[in-house]
C-alpha cells in the first residue's frame, strides 16, 4: 500500500492504520480483567474511536475508492475483534479457575499421619465374595434398584396377598407416568434373576451383588438399607446337592474349613424345595450370644431350587432346565467375618470403630 490511495480516494494512510492497530493490540493485551477488556475494545472500535472516524470518512470519496478502502477497514476490524475474542477467552478461563479455587471446600477430616481412608467393610467382603464366585466360573450381574411390581413380586411367584407386598415391608414410589406399573425400591436382589432369565442365554451361572431396601427397624442384625448377594444357576441336571455344595464352598472360602453350615427347611414363593442356610456364629463360636439370639447359629440367607412357575414366567421350559437360587445379606456376612456384634456400627461413622480396620 502506498502512503495514500490514488488521488482524492484515500481517506487514511497505512501509517494511520498501523498506529490504530498497534494501540488497540497493546490495550487489549494489557487488559487484566473482562471489564478492562471491554473498555479497550470500545476505545479501539467504538463509535467515538479513531477507527470509526475513518469509516465516516468513506462517505466523502468515490464509490470505487470507497469499496477498496472499506475492505481494508473491514479486515482491520476483523483482526482486532479476533484479538479481543482470544484475550476474552483467556480472561474467562482465569476467572473460572479463580471461582473454582474460591468455592473449593476441603471436606477431609484426616490430617497427614492420622487415619487413612479405606474401603468400607461391606465393600471388602462383597469383593471377596465376587472373587470366590468368579473363581467358580460365575459371572457378576447387576440390575436396577428401582423395580416394578412384576420383577420384584409377580414374576417371582409372590401372590397378591403375600405379606411382603404390604407397605410395612416395601417402599413404594409415586412416579410421573407410572399409572400402568407400580414402582418400588427393590426388597431383594431376586428381580435380577428375572432379568437374567429373560435374556434367554442359557445356561446361567451368575451372582448379583447389590443394595436393597426394607422397612426394617435397625437392630443388631437388621438395617433398612442393606446389601445382598444373589446367586442363580440354571442348567441341565442341577440338583439340591449342587446347591448345598456351593454354599459350603463359599462359606469355607470366606471363613475357613472349621466353620459349620446347615440348611433348615423354609418356604419361599420362588423356590421349591426351599431352605434357610446358617453358619456357626463367629461372635460366640457357637456357644450363644445376643447376635445369634443365643442359638449358636447365624442365619445368612435363603435358598432353594428355582420354582417351575418362575421359569415359565420367563419362557424357560422347566421340563428341560433346572436350577437353584440363593440370596444372603453381605452386611450380615461382614459382621461375622470381622466379629462385629452390632450391624448398626456400619452406619454410625464412629472413628473409633473405623480405626480398627485402617
Amino acid at each position: 500500500m502506498t502512503d495514500r490511495m490514488a488521488g482524492e480516494d484515500q481517506p487514511f494512510t497505512s501509517a494511520e492504520l498501523g498506529e490504530i492497530e498497534a494501540e488497540a493490540r497493546a490495550a487489549i493485551e494489557a487488559a487484566s480483567s473482562l471489564p478492562a477488556l471491554d473498555a479497550a475494545e470500545r476505545d479501539a472500535l467504538g463509535k467515538r474511536s479513531r477507527f470509526s472516524g475513518l469509516y465516516r470518512e468513506l462517505g466523502r470519496i468515490s464509490p470505487d475508492g470507497r469499496k477498496s478502502a472499506g475492505q481494508v477497514l473491514h479486515e482491520l476490524r476483523r483482526r482486532l475483534e479476533d484479538m479481543a475474542d482470544s484475550r476474552r477467552a483467556e480472561l474467562e478461563a482465569v476467572e473460572r479457575a479463580e471461582r473454582m479455587a474460591a468455592d473449593h471446600l476441603d471436606l477431609s477430616e484426616v490430617l497427614p499421619g492420622e487415619l487413612a481412608g479405606h474401603l468400607h467393610l461391606v465393600t471388602e467382603v462383597r469383593e471377596q465374595l465376587e472373587d470366590v464366585f468368579v473363581g467358580m466360573g460365575y459371572e457378576i450381574a447387576e440390575g436396577p434398584e428401582v423395580e416394578t411390581d412384576w420383577y420384584n413380586f409377580q414374576a417371582l411367584n409372590i401372590p397378591l396377598d403375600h405379606p411382603a407386598r404390604s407397605s410395612v415391608d416395601t417402599f413404594f414410589l409415586e412416579l410421573a407416568g407410572s399409572e400402568d406399573a407400580r414402582y418400588l425400591l427393590r426388597t431383594h436382589t431376586s428381580p435380577v434373576q428375572i432379568h437374567l432369565l429373560e435374556r434367554g442365554e442359557l445356561p446361567i451361572y451368575a451372582v448379583v451383588p447389590g443394595r436393597v431396601y426394607r422397612r426394617d427397624t435397625p437392630d443388631a442384625t437388621h438395617l433398612p438399607v442393606f446389601h445382598q448377594l444373589e446367586g442363580l444357576v440354571i442348567d441341565h441336571g442341577i440338583t439340591f446337592g449342587d446347591l448345598a455344595g456351593t454354599i459350603d464352598t463359599f462359606v469355607h472360602a470366606i471363613f475357613g474349613e472349621q466353620v459349620s453350615t446347615r440348611l433348615r427347611p423354609a418356604y419361599f414363593p420362588f423356590t421349591e424345595p426351599s431352605a434357610e442356610f446358617e453358619m456357626t456364629c463367629q461372635i460366640c463360636g457357637g456357644s450363644g450370644c445376643r447376635t445369634c439370639s443365643m442359638t449358636g447359629w447365624i442365619e445368612l440367607g435363603g435358598c432353594g431350587m428355582v420354582h417351575p412357575a418362575v421359569l415359565e414366567a420367563t419362557g424357560v421350559d422347566p421340563e428341560e432346565w433346572t436350577g437353584f437360587a440363593f440370596g444372603f445379606g453381605v452386611d450380615r456376612l461382614a459382621i461375622m467375618r470381622h466379629g462385629i456384634s452390632d450391624m448398626r456400627a456400619f452406619v454410625e461413622n464412629d472413628v473409633r470403630f473405623l480405626r480398627q480396620f485402617a
